[in-house]
C-alpha cells in the first residue's frame, strides 16, 4: 500500500476543514518533534473535558513526526497510553514526541502532553517503517 500525504490528516493537515492544525517544530539531531495545540470545545467527551481520543491522536502524530524528521515513513504499529490527569477543553496543550530506539524496521518513540508544565498523558509507540 502507498502511504500518500493529501493534506487531509485530522491533527496536522492543512486542508482538513474540522482538524486541529497542528505545526511542528522538528529537530533531526535530537529526533525529536514538538507542538502547541489549542483543543477547541467541540472535541469533548464529558463536559469540559477533551476526549481521550483526541490525546490519542495528538500523541500517535507527534511519534510519527519524530520519525519523519529523520526521514523515515511510519504508520503507527501499537501505542501504549497512560492518561494522567483529565485536559480541559480550551486548553494549549504541549506536545513533544521523541525517538527512544530502533530494532530493524521498528521505531521506538516516547510522546508526552503536558498542560502548563504538568504531564497530562504519554505514550510508548512502536512505529513501523513502510
Amino acid at each position: 500500500m502507498q502511504i500518500l500525504d493529501d493534506g487531509r490528516c485530522f491533527v496536522c493537515g492543512k486542508d482538513n476543514p474540522i482538524g486541529l492544525k497542528a505545526v511542528f517544530t522538528r529537530d533531526a539531531e535530537l529526533r525529536r518533534a514538538e507542538t502547541k495545540v489549542l483543543i477547541p470545545e467541540l472535541f469533548q467527551g464529558w463536559q469540559g473535558i477533551t476526549h481521550g481520543g483526541i490525546i490519542s491522536a495528538l500523541l500517535d502524530e507527534i511519534c510519527a513526526q519524530a520519525c519523519m524528521v529523520s526521514g523515515m515513513t511510519v504508520v503507527t504499529g501499537e501505542m501504549r497510553l497512560r492518561y494522567h490527569a483529565l485536559i480541559p477543553t480550551g486548553s494549549v496543550v504541549t506536545v513533544t514526541g521523541h525517538i527512544v530506539g530502533e530494532r530493524r524496521r521498528l521505531v521506538d518513540v516516547k510522546g508526552r502532553v503536558e498542560l502548563d508544565g504538568k504531564l497530562m498523558a504519554e505514550a510508548d509507540v512502536v512505529m513501523y517503517r513502510t
